[in-house]
């Protein structure tokens, strides 16, 4: 019988992760007993994603925040410091400014506004029209802030951030100062030693601030790339992915993941015959419409992947070709005209206008988008997400 489903992803429950734990084993061993217990088999090109978090458990990739604390202050200077751009998370960014404020005695706040860079806000930008300020060229100091905005809390948490990340540097031991600005340079105004916090759009930031005057600047991506006093680090991301793991432990970004997606791959083969290509996951990048937060707060959505999933999807939209070029036929005719388009297809399908609609993003990226909204991030349990037929067609 003609297979009548396409793509299917499913959550794989999988044991708690620790430290030390043989990840590789323990991802193969639990997608083999979900395909045994749901009555399905593995097939070529099954693509099985696995999510950074256990891969950094295993790892034991964990460092404290007073490591933080003293990797900020070695490079910074323990001075006055400015903290711009960051996003407004508790679980992402509290934990590390916590570190960060115990490296200084003063630190100036810089926040972007009305929103952060992954669309959480600060303000409702309906109200910037309403009091007449221009988020672009206007400078706010926290006193002007409030006078115009009040206290806004954040749409779905319920938290003032502009009040808990000034109270977690004043716990800290630290002074701070908090305006609201876009414009990098603008805090060279108060300090020259500068750590800016944006994740994808931080090399840009560095750049202005360098070519501005300021004497140290550095990115949370330069942060912990390496051990301080035997913690954790990720030599590429830095702080960069970082989630809060205890009041005082954060756990970074994993890192070596090549060597973990081509291992699991080979089990794969060696148990089933079948090749499987493999990936570990971070956020999914997508918005939400409601609450206008862009998901993507990892530096990218997969740190690593096997080979068979470079690229991007070659497709052609079958309602072009059923309204255009096979407008004529129906039925049958209509289903065999078209798979025989597909089964000759062009390799390169850029720019052609019977592929217009479909995504143009890395495989990657929408493999991992899917996987994050597979898997959740709460108490499913599925830290592991088995996809098939993602790379069917209309023809398989």
């Amino acid at each position: 019988m003609e297979r009548k489903v396409g793509t299917i992803s499913r959550g794989v429950r999988a044991p708690i992760i620790r430290e030390g734990d043989d990840l590789a084993t323990i991802v193969v061993d639990s997608v083999l007993e979900a395909a045994k217990s749901e009555n399905y088999e593995m097939r070529d090109k099954d693509v099985v994603a696995v999510t950074e978090a256990i891969v950094a458990r295993a790892q034991g990739n964990y460092a404290k925040i007073d490591d933080i604390a003293e990797d900020v202050k070695n490079q910074l200077g323990g001075e006055t410091i400015g903290v711009i751009f960051p996003i407004l998370s508790r679980n992402r960014f509290a934990i590390c400014l916590k570190g960060i404020a115990r490296g200084a005695k003063k630190v100036v706040l810089m926040l972007s506004y009305p929103s952060d860079e992954v669309g959480n806000h600060l303000v409702d930008i309906e109200l910037l029209d309403e009091k007449g300020v221009n988020p672009y060229s206007d400078v706010l100091t926290l006193e002007k802030y409030r006078e115009l905005f009040g206290e806004n809390k954040h749409t779905f948490t319920g938290v003032d951030y502009v009040e808990y990340y000034s109270s977690l540097i004043k716990e800290a031991g630290a002074e701070v100062e908090v305006i609201f600005a876009n414009n990098p340079k603008v805090i060279l105004n108060y300090t020259k030693n500068v750590l800016t916090c944006d994740i994808h759009t931080r090399k840009r930031t560095k750049r202005i601030l360098k070519e501005a005057g300021a004497e140290v600047v550095i990115g949370l991506d330069d942060i912990l790339t390496k051990s301080i006093n035997g913690s954790g680090f990720n030599e590429n991301y830095g702080l960069l992915g970082t989630n809060k793991s205890t009041e005082e432990t954060v756990k970074l970004f994993p890192r070596d993941c090549k060597d973990f997606v081509e291992e699991v791959q080979s089990q794969f083969k060696e148990k089933t015959g079948k090749n499987v290509e493999v990936m570990v996951y971070g956020d999914g990048a997508f918005k939400d419409p409601v609450g206008k937060i862009w998901e993507l707060a990892d530096p990218v959505v997969s740190p690593a992947y096997t080979s068979g999933l470079e690229g991007t999807p070659n497709e052609v939209k079958l309602k072009y070709l059923a309204d255009n070029d096979f407008a004529d036929l129906k039925g049958e005719e209509l289903k065999n005209a078209i798979s025989e388009y597909i089964k000759n297809k062009d390799n390169d399908l850029v720019g052609e206008m019977v592929s217009q609609g479909t995504t143009p993003r890395r495989l990657t990226d929408l493999i991992g988008s899917l996987c994050d909204l597979t898997s959740g991030s709460g108490d499913k349990g599925t830290p592991i997400v088995h996809i098939q037929g993602y790379f069917d067609n209309f023809t398989n």
